[in-house]
């Protein structure tokens, strides 16, 4: 992406995530003045590993910011392995394998604190605002054509245009949805997280190599993803466990309930009692207090993700289960697009609106379809797809599941974008 003459609007992102540093290091990248409104003390990540797919991957390139990411990890993290799926009950042998096309299937899996490590590296500090946690967002007293951030410390910030991008408890959602915001709600999902080194579980007895690729361990109502990060010193683990006999959203969990928790390792134990050996060598290994993540979705869908000057990318429009590895991902997607859109040459504040509104036209069938995926995918992994629990026919499920996710003509959404905003007039259309 490359610098544009400056514009006659300001960019304000509320969210210095994964998807909030990507949009900013590229709106900046393109000559787009836009600034960074985070409510933390300084850009951080919590968790453990992240899987950067192969379409994001490619916009990561695209936009610049990928090589400052493997400066920090080495390039040979960025590997086209595949998936490997295996049954996590019995002999765990390997029933399917997703094919990947060298090189267009390079997936990055990495640690959450090194892959924002590289983002922020990429955007200048000056655009940074710390200590900011926006609470609301109003339209301008002043100019109908601005809005105004409000922030818990009682200060504001008056932009053209707010991007946000703060995370499935997003505070601009409810600007977008007219006052009330219902979406946020619990997936019937639990994840357990730890990072455990490689040695140890070999020195245990670990028969499963956890290097050769990203492996799915299956099982009934539970699945384990597991990816190896740090070059292969150190197992990201991630142990689902879910209930199906209620819909999303039915459970309400009490008001204030922690999104991340620790554990003990026993009640992890007890959650996978009965599954195979090197599952029983993992939890074994597993540190006294892992993470207990509460997984919340956006449901139901958002029919839009812009309203006016503002516009919401990443989880704070379509939060989803994270079971094809593409919530981050599609947020990646988000960001390029805006960007894409909001620097192009004639890009104006006269009619930021249209952008916005192009912008969440195309975004809205494709963030959908992968939320949609996503849990579909899941409900394989956890014996719920067509073949039930038959293990050895899963990969006849799964077979479609990735490469609409992985395949994905950015170029070819802004090319449809450009066209679109010529017709509404808002672009000069081509004589």
């Amino acid at each position: 992406m490359t610098a544009q003459a400056r514009k006659d609007f300001e960019v304000a992102i509320v969210g210095g995530g994964v998807v909030g540093l990507t949009c900013a290091a590229a709106l900046q990248k393109a000559g787009v003045s836009v600034k960074v409104f985070e409510a933390a003390a300084a850009f951080g990540e919590i968790g453990a590993g992240i899987g950067i797919g192969p379409n994001a991957a490619r916009l990561l390139q695209e936009i610049g910011v990928l090589d400052s990411i493997l400066q920090r990890t080495g390039p040979d993290e960025l590997k086209t392995t595949g998936f490997i799926f295996r049954p996590g009950v019995g002999d765990h042998r390997a029933v399917y394998r997703i094919p990947t096309r060298d090189p267009d299937d390079a997936q990055l899996f990495i640690h959450r604190a090194t892959f924002l490590d590289g983002l922020v590296s990429s955007v200048d500090p000056a655009i940074a605002h710390f200590h900011k946690r926006c609470v609301s967002v109003t339209d301008s007293p002043t100019n109908p054509k601005r809005v105004v951030l409000h922030f818990l410390d009682g200060t504001t910030h008056e932009a053209d245009v707010v991007l946000g991008a703060d995370g499935i408890k997003s505070s601009v959602r409810k600007y977008v949805l007219g006052g009330s915001d219902d979406r946020l709600s619990f997936s019937n999902t639990v994840a357990y997280r730890a990072l455990i080194p490689y040695d140890k579980l070999k020195a245990a007895g670990m028969k499963t190599d956890l290097t050769e690729a990203p492996t799915c361990f299956m099982g009934p109502d539970k699945h384990f993803i597991i990816f190896p990060i740090n070059n292969n010193e150190t197992i990201n683990v991630v142990a689902f466990a879910a209930r199906y006999d209620i819909p999303i959203g039915a459970e309400k969990l009490p008001e204030g309930s922690p999104t991340v928790e620790y554990v003990t390792r026993e009640e992890v134990k007890k959650v996978y009692e009965g599954w195979g050996p090197d599952i029983a060598i993992l939890l074994d290994n597993m540190p006294e207090k892992p993470s207990k993540w509460i997984i919340n979705v956006v449901h139901p869908p958002l029919k839009n993700y812009a309203k006016g000057q503002v516009v919401l990318l990443g989880d704070a429009a379509h939060g989803m289960l994270p079971h094809l590895g593409a919530g981050a991902g599609q947020g990646i997607e988000d960001a390029y697009f805006l960007a894409r859109l909001l620097s192009h040459p004639e890009t104006t504040a006269d009619h930021l609106e249209d952008v916005l509104q192009v912008y969440s036209q195309l975004r809205h069938p494709r963030a959908q379809m992968v939320w949609e995926r996503s849990r579909n995918t899941g409900r394989i992994y956890e014996g719920h797809g067509p073949h039930g629990q038959d293990w050895d026919r899963v990969g006849e499920d799964l077979a479609r599941a990735y490469p609409p996710v992985w395949h994905h003509d950015m170029e070819g959404d802004v090319e449809v974008a450009v066209t679109l905003l010529r017709e509404r007039g808002a672009f000069q259309a081509v004589v």
